[in-house]
Order: structure tokens, then sequence, then C-alpha cells
């Protein structure tokens, strides 16, 4: 094989890096001639900078979901689709864990291969807490204990708030109109600032691995975390003092943990590639089953592939992470994904942020919300 030199972007994590290095350099021991290098940078960062911008510099990039709106319609990344793999393909979306895969396909395109898997769930430390509540009012009764914290920066404000409405069945974003009606905006909100007069108000300033490093490396941290995108990493041995283990979100009622907003990210691969045939083969064996289960896991990744979330293994190394949230994952609501939406998604955290700040009133919010919302639609 001639020399192919390819780059790459991704997240700075363990989770989101050190897979990619690890299957980079397993691919190119396969392949001589091949070097995959991957780069990173911060989870915010990761997530603000347009795709497009990206593909320009990047030839394999992991991404979110909610970017494929925009990037389907300008013709940013390879359709996988379109590259004459279609059993393997179609091998990856059976395998699929929840909607991870499906969320990544737009207008007929299929613009990413889930391999990373994840949606908020609960966690507990184990030496505070003898198990996850299944129910809000249990959730309340430790919140008033003082032994809940939870992820509430603006992204994760909004996204515990569309969580809170799913579980309960109300609509999100299905009018062009309005984000969501407003008695039931204003029963989700309430829920939320009622547990955030209880919880330390540190927690709207951390994310879930500010969450987690907290309850995963202190000896005074709250025992129990209601929702946050799950880390494998914080249940393995070895990775923080405290292991965690994550468990199935709480319901409202006798909801189940339904209605958590899916996250995980895909691999994509940019139009521009000089090497695309190689890229796609690297892609499609690092979403494969084998890999997934394996190196993929073994290397610190989250897969996104039943075959590893079904295997004992797997399991075993992360105190049943995958097999304590699946549930969670497989309820879990796939976020809109037109064209414009992650402009909203941005000004939508700060919005809700200000209210559980207590700056803004809760039918203020909603009025924000829905001028912002319908902006971002055009």
């Amino acid at each position: 094989m001639a020399e192919v030199r390819l780059r790459g972007m991704t997240w700075d994590h363990a989770r989101g890096f050190d897979p990619m290095v690890a299957t980079s350099v397993a691919y190119a021991a396969r392949y001589p001639g091949v070097t995959i290098s991957w780069e990173k940078r911060s989870l915010q960062a990761f997530a603000d900078r347009p795709i497009g911008e990206m593909a320009q510099g990047y030839d394999l990039m992991v991404i979110d979901h909610p970017h494929v709106g925009e990037v389907a319609r300008a013709g940013h990344l390879v359709d996988f689709n379109t590259v004459g793999r279609n059993a393997e393909v179609a091998a990856i979306a059976a395998g699929t864990v929840g909607a991870s895969h499906p969320s990544y396909a737009f207008d007929g395109g299929q613009w990413g291969l889930a391999i990373d898997a994840a949606t908020p769930v609960a966690c507990y430390r184990p030496d505070l807490l003898d198990a996850a509540p299944a129910r809000w009012d249990q959730v309340l009764e430790l919140a008033r204990a003082g032994r809940v914290g939870f992820a509430l920066i603006p992204i994760n404000a909004l996204m515990t708030f569309f969580g809170m409405a799913r579980n309960r069945g109300y609509a999100i974003a299905e009018d062009p109109e309005r984000l969501i009606a407003q008695e039931e905006g204003a029963e989700t909100l309430e829920i939320l600032c009622e547990i955030v007069s209880l919880i330390d108000p540190r927690c709207l300033t951390l994310d879930p691995i500010g969450i987690y490093e907290w309850m995963g490396r202190s000896v005074e941290a709250p025992a129990y975390s209601p929702f946050g995108y799950g880390y494998t990493n914080y249940s393995r041995d070895g990775y923080c003092r405290f292991p965690l283990v994550f468990a199935n979100a709480p319901g409202v009622g006798g909801n189940g943990p339904r209605g958590t907003v899916l996250g995980g990210t895909g691999i994509a691969i940019s139009a521009a590639c000089a090497a695309p045939e190689v890229a796609v083969d690297y892609a499609l064996w690092i979403a494969g089953a084998d890999c997934q289960k394996g190196l993929y896991f073994e290397s610190g990744g989250q897969p996104g592939h039943a075959a590893a979330w079904e295997d004992e293994a797997c399991n075993a190394a992360c105190r049943d992470f995958m097999k304590n949230t699946r549930v969670t994952l497989e309820t879990a609501w796939v976020r809109p994904r037109y064209d414009g939406y992650m402009a909203f998604q941005d000004r939508g955290g700060d919005i809700v942020h200000a209210c559980l700040r207590g700056d803004v009133g809760v039918r203020e919010t909603l009025d924000r919300l829905d001028a912002a919302y319908r902006e971002s639609r055009g």
C-alpha cells in the first residue's frame, strides 16, 4: 500500500482520545504505510466548532449527531451509504444500541457510524449509598439530606430540561412555532428549580466529568447523581479513588428512565479526504463488533455496539455499567437535528441556566426559549 497519512480530530478525554490512538496504532500495524494521527480539543470547543470548518483540515472526525442536519445539506462529509460496503454498514446498524446508529442518518444519508453510546444516567458511590433510586420523589429525599449532585452547566441544564419533559411524554420541537407547551414547560422547570435549591450551587458550574471527578476522587462528595452522560472510565478499577456504579436514570412517578437525551459520538469522514477508501475501512473496523468489544473498549472507549454492551468481560471491567444502564439508553430521545438546531442549543442552554440560577422567572424563560427556537427554524 502506498504511504497514506490521515489526520483526525476528537475530544479531550480518555474516553474520546485513547481508543482513537490505540485503534490507529493497531490499524497501522496491519497496513504498513498508513499513519492516522489524532488531535484533541476540549469537550466544549469540540462541540462548538462547525463541522464544515473541521472537514477542511481533518480527514476523520469524531462528531455529535445533532450536527448532521447542517452537514447533510452542505456536503462536508462522506455518506456511508455510498461507499460500496453495504453489508458492513448494515451489520453495524443491526448491532446498534438504542438510536445510536440512526441518529447519524439524515436526508437519506448515513453521515457517521456510532462508535460511542451515551445518555444521561444515574450513578452513585457504593460506599455511601446501597442502590440508586428509581423514582424522582426518592431523589428529592436524598437531595433534602444533602446527598445529591449533578451536572448543570448550560448545555446539561438544557438536556436535563428536555429529558425531564420527555420522561413525562411532553412534545418538544414538534411545532415549528413553539418549543414546548407553556404549562408542560413550566411544570418541568419548576421540578428542576426545586432540586437546584437543594443541591450544592457548584453543580451549576460542572459538566458530567466535573461531577464524576468530584464523586470519584473526593472523600466529601455527593452520594448520588440522577442525570449525567455516563462514563465507563469512572467505574473501572484504578481510574479514580472511589469507583462509581452507574444505574438507570430515575423517572417521575412510574415512568421509568425513558426520555433522556441521546448523546454519544460517531466517526465521520471529510468529503475532502485524500484517501477515502482507507478512511472508510478504518471507520468500519472501529465501529464493528469485534473492535468495539475488544480493543476499543479495552483502551478506554465506551462502545456503541451491542456486542460490547452484552459482553460479560466488558461489563465485569466496569461494574456492569452497560447492563445497568441499557434500559435508559434504549429509551433515550433523539434531539432535533434540523439545520439551525445547534445555534438554538447554544442559546437554549444559557436561557435555562439563567432560570435555574434564579435570575429569570419560569414564564419569561419559556418565552425566551420559544423566541430562540423560532429564530433557529428560520
